[in-house]
């Protein structure tokens, strides 16, 4: 079986993370979204929440599963058994981070392959940094994101008011 990992912080997951898991889905036997728990970054959402708005909003998918990870990727690579990791890139000025990120998995984990996605171009400008400023303003963000993800967005900004 042919399995892929997506990781990422789905800081909330996006309509254009959506279409690339989608787009994995068709080519591998099983995508798994794998959602790190990034502290560093401190996120919005709390990695529970991340992962529940994920599992909801990808349930459909019966070849998808959604996983916490807290560990180096190519260690939770390995642990899935998948064979490749996958990247969305939306522009050129994505690529040259992606490049760096693929030879260093490719050099700590030489099995790990690193395979490179689109969005189709209708999400090629989402990001959830710019969904989440967007909704911290008010700004009505149910272009970009399925609707559980913006009333939990609505949500948490309320709460922060």
């Amino acid at each position: 079986m042919r399995t892929i990992v997506y990781p990422g912080t789905f800081d909330p997951i996006t309509n254009g993370h959506i279409d690339l898991v989608q787009r994995a889905a068709r080519l591998f036997d099983k995508v798994i979204v794998g959602i790190a728990s990034s502290e560093k970054k401190k996120p919005l959402f709390a990695i529970d929440q991340r992962i529940a708005l994920a599992r909801q909003v990808l349930g459909d998918l019966d070849n998808v599963e959604v996983r916490g990870f807290d560990y180096l990727l190519v260690n939770f690579v390995n642990d899935c058994g998948a064979c490749a990791v996958m990247r969305g890139l939306r522009a050129v000025s994505d690529f040259e981070y992606e490049f760096q990120l693929a030879n260093m998995n490719r050099a700590l984990s030489p099995n790990v392959e690193s395979i490179f996605l689109t969005p189709a171009e209708r999400f090629s400008y989402i990001s959830s940094s710019l969904v989440r400023e967007i909704s911290s303003l008010g700004g009505d963000v149910s272009k970009f994101v399925p609707a559980p993800v913006a009333a939990a967005l609505a949500a948490a900004f309320r709460a922060q008011r």
